[in-house]
């Protein structure tokens, strides 16, 4: 099981500033080991992010994004209080979903 996200949502009463920090290797499969196989790629492809029932942001990556990716945006139309939740799917299946209360 992939590790947890660091979350953090800050609302300033209009718009909500959100940063997200995913622990990700990211392997793009072109990397070769010291033996010289390669490496499989593994990386996460889809990202969704959802305030309540709306989704508010979605991403499609590929390989040629870091390892463990920092994501960062502002969105409008939520509260301080409200439930923030972030779901990234990589290109083996794997998932992970962590939630944060927006401050």
């Amino acid at each position: 099981m992939a590790k947890p996200m660091k979350l953090r949502a800050r609302n300033d009463g209009e718009i909500t500033d959100v940063r997200i920090l995913m622990r990700h290797d990211m392997e793009t499969g072109q990397r070769k080991t010291q033996d010289g196989d390669l490496i499989p790629a593994h990386y996460i492809q889809n990202v969704t992010v959802r305030h309540g029932q709306r989704v508010v942001l979605f991403a499609q990556w590929g390989p040629a994004v870091s390892k463990n990716p920092f994501l960062g945006f502002k969105f409008r139309g939520a509260a301080a209080g409200d439930r923030l939740e972030v779901t990234w799917v990589d290109n083996k299946g794997d998932s992970r979903t962590d939630e944060t209360i927006i401050a």
